[in-house]
């Protein structure tokens, strides 16, 4: 298993990892990818921690944006050299490579060229660390997609006296001339002259090179381009901690050479590329290896025979995400070197594993959008058409845009709320089909910019030809109007919007005046109250921005107004209104999502539990609030009926006295249905949605008494008390299964603040002596059974008793809409299983005179568990219960009034 030790602090990209070797509790971690590509997250410096991860402190290079590499003294754990990369899309002089003495707390810059240079790798001699090696890297991210270029300093470095002192290694290794750009090494550590390097250059001069004499002369020794190519993203050579002839080298698969680079063979890897960046060997072990790639972190511990599941890491970094209309809901994305997605809200297990999620056959960028009219369809990528009942994947894209128009690997799929028969696909045009994908429409002339300005970001590299380029932009995000099927918004990744009210017949050129070319449109909410509303979020991290931009229309784009205030300087990548509130919005960013409760005028943090990470994409689906990331998978935010209901003077009575806020409507589902073994606790499970109703409540104080929560129903009869002074359940004993299977105690809270408590939809339990935990178990979350009856749907009312104060408010139950149980039925049901709640209730009220009947305790036990038999039976039936067991309810109630006739009589004695 692997635990996150980083997701309290506010990044969570990652570009380096050092742990001191004097002091293995002892971590440095560098932000920041640290390499050059599109749909990159960038960092904000230099994290410590002395205790092995359970804490951190920052320490400086917040401007680098990108360190790709780390490197600790190995008897000194204060020495640290850091390969400081710097801004992808920009110029910036924290760059270089930095050198710190007293652990971190401060910094010198021991090797730099210019603001625009930056330095992607660094490592020690293993046998001297006074020799250091660095990488510099010369290179520029374009604002257009495919856009880069690389600068003349790149090159290779050594210093012999710590990294004061530096010269350039060149005999033997290509030049700027010959297209040097990235450059990965590895000094073996069985001799240290032996040096391994992956060079990123033309076709004739990169490859792997080889150099016997410390850096100073180079030899290439191995030219495939399936080990060395594509040397911006994949420049990772790794040499064999006891064989010098052996190295391994990150590709799109992995691979070895036994041969000192000569041959390599392949590993690990797959059709269609794994894409990995990272190698580590096993100083001591060399057998014991761990990959890191697109996926995830895989483990070999026989020297790549045979490899762990990257599928235990919740790593997965969508691009947007969607939601259907079954129940439970599903969500939907594509995702980094893995396809794409379909996953279940709730999992019938009691959480979400593998059994709840399936590919759609949509490619790894695209965007994903579910039929509305069909829960059996599924659009997606560039541009397919999949069917749930049989896994077939078909070819829909209109058939003149493959070579004719311009697409990006992101391409907005997006059916129309106002007419679901209508669905959009967007390259530098905008498309539409009316019939499933069988023919389509042109309904758009070419949106981008005909003639786009050269931002000044792209500094040096900016050459004549480029004001002479031919069109680049296309459509980014396309907005079908909630309301008016003939509005459409569009908006362009070189900075335009459009919007037309005739369905595309005709359309009006709406930008912001503020937004200049190549400032990235990157997602159009349109409004679901008006029309004439929309929210646009625009990236300009590719113009070297990282400040917020959102921008709001109430006059369909005639005019507009940028509503960033308490949003941090984090490109935004999508805006959404509530459906349920208007004015109430959310913002993703690259670090999290943000909340307004004014139209946009302010904004506050929304993370909570979430690990900052970049929020690629937001959806409003019924209560809930979905985020696609790109490195952390799909978060849901359940019930935000809480922020709904938030507003000037709801704020201002939870300041004075307790509130309680109206709880959304409940789903009477179960908490799992599993009747096999459970999974074990290393089989990775995502958390299902909170078992009952969810009541939210507020506390300005700590109280003076125990407070209390009662659920009472439509006639005013108690269900079910709880009261912050509760005991716990005891555990059941003996413990026959470990204790981390079991649900931590739910008890009430009286403790200043906002608190989420669940009603689990049922009566109290029955009173019995023997308790167990059910098959139906989940690591961390199973109750002791037996648990009480359902109860029915209908309306119920949510009472809080605080200080004197009274607060009620009402609570709607429905049934999970795939039973099919008549309301008679489900009547029936509750009856005959509180029936048996009430015979165990008189059962265990006897108090038996074991020395006049020793029998008596043996009896009862087994009349206990024919009872709970039978009540598991009734109450876990989705249909009516049978006469047998009705008859089977009344032969045992007789047997309880027979055993309590003998032990009245006994006490009476």
């Amino acid at each position: 298993m692997w635990t996150p030790v980083f997701d309290d602090q506010p990044t969570g990209s990652i570009g380096a990892l050092a742990v001191a070797p004097s002091r293995p509790d002892t971590l440095y971690v560098g932000s920041g990818e640290g390499l050059q590509r599109p749909d990159l997250s960038v960092g904000d410096g230099i994290y410590k921690s002395t205790d092995a991860g359970k804490t951190w402190t920052h320490l400086g290079l917040r401007d680098a944006q990108q360190i790709a590499g780390l490197a600790v003294h190995p008897r000194d754990p204060d020495r640290v050299y850091a390969a400081v990369l710097g801004h992808p899309y920009g110029a910036n002089a924290e760059r270089g490579v930095f050198r710190s003495t007293d652990g971190g707390k401060t910094w010198a810059r021991v090797l730099y060229k210019d603001e625009n240079t930056g330095a992607s790798a660094v490592a020690l001699d293993p046998s001297n660390p006074e020799v250091v090696y660095a990488v510099l890297w010369a290179a520029r991210q374009g604002p257009w997609e495919n856009g880069e270029w690389q600068g003349p300093e790149s090159g290779l470095f050594k210093s012999a006296d710590g990294g004061t002192t530096w010269k350039k290694l060149t005999q033997g290794l290509p030049t700027s001339a010959e297209g040097l750009g990235r450059i990965g090494f590895s000094v073996s550590p069985v001799d240290p002259r032996r040096l391994y390097a992956t060079v990123d250059a033309s076709p004739e001069k990169g490859g792997i090179y080889v150099s016997d004499d410390s850096g100073e002369r180079w030899t290439r020794v191995n030219g495939e381009t399936r080990v060395w190519g594509r040397g911006g993203d994949f420049a990772e050579v790794r040499a064999h901690p006891k064989n010098r002839d052996e190295v391994w080298a990150a590709n799109t698969s992995t691979y070895r050479s036994t041969d000192g680079g000569k041959t390599f063979t392949p590993v690990k890897g797959a059709p269609g590329g794994d894409d990995y960046h990272t190698i580590w060997l096993h100083p001591e072990n060399p057998d014991v290896i761990l990959l890191a790639s697109d996926q995830g972190a895989t483990i070999s511990v026989n020297a790549g025979a045979t490899w762990s599941s990257w599928y235990n890491q919740p790593t997965a970094q969508l691009y947007h995400v969607s939601t259907d209309d079954r129940f439970p809901y599903w969500v939907y994305g594509g995702q980094q070197e893995s396809g794409s997605v379909a996953i279940a809200s709730r999992g019938d297990g009691g959480a979400i594993s593998f059994r709840d999620w399936h590919p759609v056959g949509a490619e790894e960028y695209g965007y994903v959008a579910p039929d509305p009219l069909d829960p059996d369809v599924v659009y997606g990528g560039k541009l397919t058409r999949f069917r749930h009942s049989t896994g077939d994947v078909q070819d829909v894209s209109p058939a003149p845009a493959r070579g004719t128009y311009r697409f990006l690997r992101t391409a907005p799929v997006i059916f129309s709320p106002a007419d679901p028969h209508l669905l959009f696909y967007a390259g530098n045009v905008l498309f539409r089909t009316a019939n499933a994908g069988r023919s389509w429409d042109v309904v758009s002339p070419d949106l981008s910019r005909e003639i786009a300005d050269v931002p000044d970001s792209i500094g040096v590299y900016r050459k004549p030809e480029m004001a002479k380029q031919p069109r680049r932009g296309v459509i980014y995000t396309v907005a079908p109007a909630k309301k008016d099927v003939n509005v459409i918004w569009a908006g362009t990744d070189d900075g335009l919007i459009h919007r037309t009210a005739d369905g595309g017949r005709t359309w009006a050129n709406v930008t912001p005046a503020a937004l200049t070319a190549w400032s990235k449109v990157s997602l159009i909410d349109a409004s679901p109250f008006d029309d004439l509303t929309a929210y646009a979020a625009v990236n300009c991290f590719r113009l070297d921005d990282l400040r917020p931009h959102v921008y709001r229309t109430h006059d369909g784009g005639k005019t507009w107004k940028e509503i960033v205030k308490g949003l941090p300087d984090d490109p935004v990548n999508a805006v959404r209104e509530d459906p349920a509130r208007k004015g109430l919005l959310y913002a993703a960013t690259e670090r999290m999502v943000h909340v307004s409760f004014d139209d946009g005028e302010n904004w506050q943090p929304l993370r909570l539990n979430m690990p900052a990470t970049s929020i690629r994409d937001l959806v409003v689906h019924g209560d809930d609030l979905v985020a696609s990331t790109h490195g952390r998978g799909f978060w849901i935010l359940d019930d935000v009926t809480p922020l709904r209901q938030l507003d000037a003077r709801t704020a201002a009575t939870v300041v004075g006295a307790p509130f309680l806020f109206e709880p959304q409507t409940a789903v009477r589902v179960r908490r799992s249905r599993n009747t096999d073994t459970p999974l074990p606790p290393e089989e990775p499970v995502g958390q299902n949605p909170p078992d009952g109703a969810i009541v939210d409540y507020v506390l300005a104080a700590k109280p003076q008494a125990a407070i209390a929560l009662e659920i009472l129903d439509e006639k005013g009869a108690l269900v079910r008390r709880y009261a912050s002074d509760d005991k716990p359940d005891p555990l059941v004993e003996p413990l026959v299964v470990p204790a981390y299977w079991v649900r931590p105690p739910r008890i009430l809270s009286a403790a200043p603040g906002m608190h989420r408590f669940v009603w689990d939809l049922r009566f109290p339990p029955p009173p019995v002596r023997e308790h167990e935990y059910p098959i139906s178990a989940i690591a961390g979350d199973t109750p002791r059974e037996p648990l009480g009856p359902f109860v029915l749907p209908g309306t119920y009312t949510v009472k809080l008793a605080a200080d004197g104060k009274v607060i009620t408010r009402p609570l709607t139950v429905k049934m999970d809409p795939r039973v099919t149980m008549s309301p008679a039925d489900l009547a029936a049901q509750l009856a005959l299983a509180r029936r048996i709640t009430a015979a165990l209730d008189r059962l265990d009220a006897v108090r038996v005179n074991v020395k006049t009947s020793a029998a008596a305790p043996r009896d009862r036990g087994s009349l206990e568990a024919l009872l709970l038999g039978l009540y598991e039976t009734i109450e876990s039936a989705d249909d009516a219960p049978t006469a047998q067991a009705v008859a089977a309810v009344d032969e045992l109630e007789k047997r309880v009034e027979a055993f309590r006739t003998p032990a009245k009589a006994a006490g009476k004695r």
